[in-house]
């Protein structure tokens, strides 16, 4: 990391110079101000070490050039006491940090150290948001919208620290890509990366498996084991769907975050914890909170920072690219080729996908085992976007109808079907097709058991019908 020195006073400037030096900078010392915007143009200045009282002009005009054309670049101003205010001034213009003279050999080193902490994260998470805008970061992420633009950045941040991060988002919207991304680029990527269902686990063994149980502990508990918080060492665990967690464990959990520690089931002996929590939900937790189904304080302990994924239909400029990696990925594992036709990615684009990104790789999984050629075409489709497809067709016919209608002072009772009842007919459909089978037909159109469930529940159609 290349160190730049401007100051006018020589002790000062090779002291300055040694000490970074010694830190094991790559540093070059200036006394004017002409003098360091001719070593700034040649490149590659990571730090800046300005005295604010120079000759031939003040160092606050240099730090302002700086800022417009090396923004990436970290400045420390240099004053003397009598010129705080000047550094204030500085700081608000865009200095990273300042020293006042005279300064001892471990404020100037811990300053340095900051800065180049500083610059390094800054680097990174520069490298971050290009790795995912390229569809290349851990986790397959995908997508240049603008909406994902601004996931990327907060990813590159929450990435780099060790907070909790809530991950909020719809059924199939990538909630565990996004964790995982988080993790494998961090500082312990190294480390295991441990999801848990909350949703798809009965309480007891929920318990257990977090937490870790002794030997005989309850029927069946044979042989002690360790509980996923503490297994996972400094790694990550995350807790798919915590809007599904009892509130007798929520309880639980949030001791174990506050005091770093666990009590399996069983012992008297607490063990400690050290791995970052990341967890997700598709459920509204602030109602849960007003209603008494979530705890506030273990919701504020998870919610340090919170990311929203936003749903396909939010971000349908992505759908070409998603697709595209959909087909890659199948032709890398299975040996085959295939492409979209106009109409088959015109449908794509128009397809609201309430199941997200999961709805649409089951689709084009689905759409590639039983099409007859390389083409994909509209028709190869599954059910749903078939009847979403003629519904449309019957829309826009009505539509026509009323504004021809109109132009003559007609009037239509034609009523244009919603999106509501489209994907209800869609659901229906496929469940009457697999002949009753739930979980298959959840697996189909891309969502979970239990989005599935809640919607019948919603249709007022019970388990048997």
């Amino acid at each position: 990391m290349r160190v730049l020195v401007v100051d006018d006073d020589l002790p000062v400037r090779r002291a300055c110079a040694e000490i970074a030096a010694g830190m094991g900078f790559s540093t070059q010392a200036v006394e004017s101000i002409t003098a360091a915007r001719a070593a700034l143009a040649v490149g590659g200045v990571d730090v800046v070490l300005l005295d604010l009282k120079l000759p031939g002009g003040g160092g606050l005009t240099l730090l302002e050039d700086i800022r417009t054309k090396y923004p990436e670049t970290v400045v420390v101003v240099m004053t003397a006491f009598a010129t705080v205010h000047s550094a204030v001034e500085a700081m608000r213009t865009g200095a990273g940090d300042y020293l006042t003279k005279p300064f001892t050999l471990e404020e100037l080193s811990l300053t340095l150290e900051r800065a180049a902490q500083r610059r390094a994260f800054d680097v990174e998470s520069r490298t971050l948001r290009e790795r995912l805008r390229n569809g290349k970061g851990m986790g397959n992420l995908i997508g240049r919208s603008p909406a994902m633009e601004k996931l990327y950045r907060i990813l590159a941040k929450v990435a780099q620290s060790r907070h909790p991060v809530l991950i909020l988002g719809e059924s199939g919207v990538g909630k565990e890509l996004v964790a995982r991304s988080i993790h494998m680029n961090g500082p312990s990527a190294a480390m295991p990366f441990i999801p848990v269902d909350c949703g798809s686990l009965v309480p007891s063994l929920i318990e257990s498996e977090l937490f870790g149980h002794t030997k005989g502990a309850f029927t069946g508990a044979e042989r002690s084991k360790t509980g996923l918080l503490a297994s996972a060492e400094s790694g990550t665990v995350f807790l798919d769907e915590i809007g599904e967690l009892p509130l007798e464990l929520q309880t639980k959990l949030l001791r174990a975050l506050q005091e770093k520690e666990v009590r399996p089931l069983g012992s008297t002996q607490a063990v400690p914890i050290h791995a970052r929590i990341l967890a997700s939900t598709n459920r509204d937790l602030n109602a849960m909170v007003e209603s008494g189904k979530f705890r506030k304080d273990l919701y504020f302990r998870l919610n340090v920072v919170s990311l929203r994924i936003p749903p396909l239909r939010e971000r349908k400029e992505d759908i070409p690219l998603l697709a595209a990696h959909v087909l890659e990925q199948l032709a890398r594992d299975k040996g085959t080729h295939h492409s979209f036709s106009d109409d088959a990615l015109r449908l794509m684009m128009q397809y609201d996908w309430p199941g997200n990104v999961r709805e649409l790789e089951h689709a084009i999984e689905r759409t590639v085992a039983l099409s007859s050629g390389p083409v994909l075409h509209m028709a190869d489709f599954p059910t749903q976007l078939q009847e979403f497809q003629r519904h449309t067709h019957a829309r826009d016919q009505v539509v026509a109808t009323e504004t021809e209608g109109a132009a003559r002072g007609e009037v239509s009772t034609q009523q244009v079907i919603s999106i509501a009842e489209m994907e209800k007919q869609a659901i229906l459909n496929t469940i009457q097709q697999l002949k009753g089978d739930k979980l298959m037909s959840a697996k189909l159109l891309g969502i979970g058991k239990t989005t599935l469930y809640r919607k019948l529940k919603e249709y007022g159609i019970g388990g048997e019908e």
